[in-house]
């Protein structure tokens, strides 16, 4: 049985807004550039003509890639049930052993961003995270030996540290 891509709504409705941009918005423009460009003559030496070509070769492997990734992806909404435990889309605000906060977001692979502190369920810290709540200790296993993290708070709605 194939494992369930998944993903949160937030997370769904970005992917789906950018499949649409680059639809109904960004490919309608280098098309027309790029017949712009055509009809300047030579399209062996036209930049314009082979920059276009190529980008629009990029966003069509773009948009099938989406439309084809947003067909295999479950939503998953958070449950009232979850409360108090972590599971998919939670705030997980962490302590470690010297004291220093740091709060992760859990979410599907397709939306992860470090900049954000939002981490695949797929990592070593969201596997040692899923199914614990607030007090208990995680160990997470790193290529420099184990780290220990205390779960201060967890949230369904996002967390400020």
């Amino acid at each position: 049985m194939k494992k369930a891509d998944y993903i949160t709504r937030e997370g769904y409705l970005a992917l789906d807004r950018e499949l649409k941009y680059l639809w109904k918005e960004e490919r309608p423009k280098v098309t027309q550039a790029v017949s712009d460009a055509a009809a300047l003559g030579d399209r062996s030496e036209n930049a314009e003509y082979i920059y276009g070509k190529r980008r629009l070769r990029e966003i069509d492997r773009r948009v099938r890639f989406l439309t084809k990734r947003l067909e295999s992806l479950v939503i998953v909404d958070p449950d009232p049930r979850q409360e108090g435990k972590v599971f998919f889309g939670a705030w997980i605000k962490l302590e470690d052993e010297n004291g220093n906060l740091r709060i992760y977001r859990i979410v599907g692979a397709d939306e992860f961003n470090p900049k954000k502190n939002w981490i695949s369920i797929n990592s070593p810290v969201a596997r040692a995270l899923i199914g614990h709540k607030i007090d208990d200790e995680i160990v997470v296993m790193t290529p420099n030996g184990k780290v220990y993290y205390s779960i201060v708070e967890i949230s369904y709605t996002e967390l400020k540290v």
